[in-house]
Parts: structure tokens; sequence; C-alpha cells
């Protein structure tokens, strides 16, 4: 590839035009000159924005070239500015020129690192913890929900429907789906918005605090309590309320949570006085909510009262080509966040790699994993090995079939080996040996099918019968 120049000058266009077509002449690189508006030749901030946005690009597109920046021209606060971004965010060669010397290299003997760099680390370590923790922002809206799906799209369009009426939503999805991102949404489009908004984790709630952390407690209710101290009902008084894993609370819990809900009143651990609370509803949780009432787990009074509103969020794995827009999204994002120079990008293999992958954490498994390839990827580019490292694969639950993820010695005639020989064995042993009520329970037309089946696989003994003798 040619050698490229970039000149960045303020003077009237119509006067460097003439310059120009004379460097063209004598320099054999490729010339590519900007005009930089400024509102003086020392005004640092301009002077700042025009070198900054330019180097910007330049790293860009040039990742992985040799750069110099030349410091001669120009007036001192020019030259500062270049010496300070090519000494920290852009690091270059520096090239002075004159007509006695010509073009030399500068070898500027120090590291700006004293008064600047314990500052951007810390600020790049706080920024971390945040993208790790991958908390909603409270701003957030419906724009932050990326995808490109028609199903996810039109859950968008329902949420926001929902948002404008103040009734109960129940949001489901598996974890890591984003249903706190559609909660607080919800939240931040509708009439409660500048009220606040308190999200409790049903499931991370310790059995024996599970009251105080809803309800409140009064001072000496229990050891331990210091002072009254409100539930997440008064805390949410106004506003709205995010129960999260609202499936895991017990069954004494969900009959205290509905007569809280149906009468409006919450009465602290250890108190005797009820106090009015008004929120608004909003629930999540990752179960089959009615497959748990069938099964007398989650109370089903409890349910219409929380499931006014129903949205069902779709895993990832079945959003097809979201995992590219948020990819696009995460690594700017990430990028931003922790200072990089350039936005992490990703070769074609580690984009096939992506993928491959079944994702049964969603999305924010794939914001983690590309966190952690982005921090260990070298030159801004994330290689496969970079995506393989950072996936954290586990080996597949037995009753995680639908999860598998391709490649990597995946082998689709080996899986349905493996199920067929797993049902055939269970049916078997339910039916106490008996072929006829196995092939019934398997859903087969009659036990000569279960029969070939079984052979097939291994696991009939009975010998064959020898053919007739005409």
């Amino acid at each position: 590839m040619p050698d490229q120049t970039y000149l960045l000058f303020n003077y009237a266009p119509a006067k460097v035009a003439p310059y120009l077509e004379w460097l063209r002449l004598k320099a054999p690189a490729n010339i590519d000159a900007r005009h930089a508006a400024l509102r003086s030749p020392v005004d640092y901030t301009d002077i700042y924005h025009a070198a900054e946005a330019l180097l910007q690009e330049i790293w860009g597109r040039h990742s992985k070239a040799h750069r110099s920046i030349l410091i001669s021209p120009g007036t001192p606060a020019m030259q500062a500015v270049w010496i300070l971004l090519g000494k920290t965010r852009f690091p270059a060669e520096f090239l002075q020129a004159s007509p006695e010397q010509g073009v030399q290299p500068v070898h500027l003997p120090f590291a700006i690192s004293a008064e600047f760099q314990p500052a951007g680390a810390a600020q790049a370590g706080r920024q971390l913890r945040e993208l790790v923790a991958a908390d909603v922002p409270e701003t957030a809206g419906f724009e932050r929900v990326v995808t490109g799906h028609p199903l996810l799209q039109d859950l968008k369009r329902r949420a926001a429907a929902l948002a404008r009426f103040d009734v109960p939503v129940l949001v489901l999805g598996e974890s890591g789906t984003g249903k706190e991102l559609f909660a607080r949404a919800i939240h931040n489009s509708s009439a409660r918005s500048t009220q606040p908004f308190v999200a409790v984790n049903c499931g991370a709630i310790p059995p024996e605090l599970v009251d105080s952390t809803l309800f409140g407690h009064v001072k000496g209710a229990f050891t331990g309590a210091l002072r009254d101290a409100a539930g997440v009902f008064e805390q949410a008084d106004g506003g709205t309320l995010f129960l999260d894993e609202l499936g895991e609370l017990s069954a004494p819990a969900q009959v205290r949570l509905l007569r809280v809900l149906q009468e409006g009143q919450v009465v602290p651990v250890g108190g005797n006085k009820e106090r009015a609370v008004e929120v608004r509803l909003i629930s999540a949780t990752h179960r089959d909510l009615q497959a748990d009432i069938a099964e007398r787990r989650f109370r089903e009074d409890l349910y219409y009262r929380v499931a006014v509103g129903v949205l069902e969020l779709p895993p990832l794995r079945e959003r097809q080509g979201d995992v590219y827009r948020l990819t696009e999204h995460f690594l700017t994002e990430i990028g931003e966040q922790l200072g990089f120079q350039q936005t992490p990008s990703l070769t074609p293999a580690a984009r096939n790699r992506l993928l491959l992958h079944a994702w049964p954490g969603n999305v924010r498994e794939l914001r983690a994993a590309l966190l952690r390839a982005a921090l260990w990827a070298t030159d801004g580019r994330v290689d496969a090995p970079d995506i393989e490292g950072a996936l954290l694969v586990r080996p597949a639950a037995s009753d995680d079939i639908l999860n598998r993820s391709l490649g990597n010695g995946f082998e689709l005639d080996t899986l349905l080996h493996d199920v067929e020989r797993h049902y055939l064995e269970r049916a078997l042993l339910a039916a106490e040996g008996s072929k006829t009520k196995a092939s019934r329970l398997l859903g087969l037309g009659s036990h000569q099918v279960l029969t070939t089946r079984l052979r097939s696989r291994g696991l009939d003994e009975s010998p064959r019968k020898s053919p007739r003798k005409r």
C-alpha cells in the first residue's frame, strides 16, 4: 500500500491550493488535505478537537500501518497538542523537519504518566467494574433493546403500549434475555417515570429475610434489627416495583405477597400498624409458572394478579441476525467506556465462532464474552482464539439438548443416537420390561416398531426368529 499523508490547515483553502499542487509534485505519497476551522491558531480547544478527530480516523483506517506525526509546523499550541496525543492515546513516531537537516525522527525522553496515567487508570477501572456489573442504566428506554427480529420488535411495541396503562406486567424469558431492561424501559416510558424504580431479585433473598425485604421491619423485630427499615414496597411507593425471579418465592411468601397486592397495605415485621403503599408491579421469571401452578408450586390466584400484561422474551438463539447487531453495539460500548483508541473489531473467523455458539446465557453471556475477548485482544482485533477463550464453554447438561453449540466435535447422529437410547431405556424401565406398554409410552405404533428400534440401538437381546423353511 502506498504511503498516505494527512495534512490539517487553517488558512483559507484558496491560499493553500498552490502549496498543495507543489507538494503533490514533490512527494510520492497520497495527500489528503483537510481544512480545520479554528477560532485562533493558539486556541487549544479547537486544535485538540481537530487533531483528535483526525487521529481517531487514521488509527481506525490504518490500524496495522507505521504511523508518524510531524511536529515542526504550526504554532507551539499545535505542537503541544500533537505531542500530548501522540504520547498517550495515539502512540506514534515523532518527526521534525528543517531546510538544513531535512526530516529526522524526534526522541522525546519522557512518558506522560506521572500526571495523567494514574487518574486514567482509576477511571478505566471504574468503567470496567461498571461493564462487568452490566447494570441496566437508569435512563434505559426501548431504544436500548437492540434487535432486528420481527418478534422482538413487536414485543417492544407491545411493551410501549403497556407502559401507558397502570397495570401489572409479567415478563417471561430465560436468564439473560433482558427482562430487567424491558421493566426499566416500561417504567421510564410511563407516567411514573419521575418516581422510584426499585428492583429486587426474589431468588437472592434468604428465606428468613423475605418478609423484611418486601415489607420492612421495626426496630427489635429480630436479632440484628437495630432500627426501623422500609421494605421494597415502601421504597417504591408511587413508582414501580420490579420483582425479578418471582417464581422463586416460597408458598407462604406468595400468600403474604398476594394479600399486599389485594389490599395495598403492608405490615412491617414486628409491627402491628398497616401502612398504605401504591406501586406499579412488574414481575419477571424464567420459570414456567403455569406448569408450577399445575404442580402446586405457584398460586394460581397470584398468577392472575401479576399476569395482566404478559411479555415473553425469546432466547438469543432464536433471534436470527441479532447476534451480529448486538456484537457491534457491545463492542462500540466497550471501546468507548474503556477509552480504547479504536473500537474493537472481529475477524471473520471470530464472527463465525460467535454464530456457532448456542448462547445458553443469552444476551448477558454475549456481552460478557465480548468484554473478556476485547480485554485480551491485541491491536483492537478480536480473533477466533480470543472468542474461544472468552466463551467459557461448559459441558452441556443432559436436559440442555436444544442448547448444544455447533462445531467443536458436535455430531448430530451421535446426539440423536444418545437421545433415542436414553428414552428407550426409560420407557422399558417404566414399563417394567413390557414392550407393549413401553411402545405406548413412547407413542410408537406397535411393539414390533419398538423392537426394531431397540435392536438398532443394541438394547434388544432377544433372538430373532429364523425364517421358516419351505
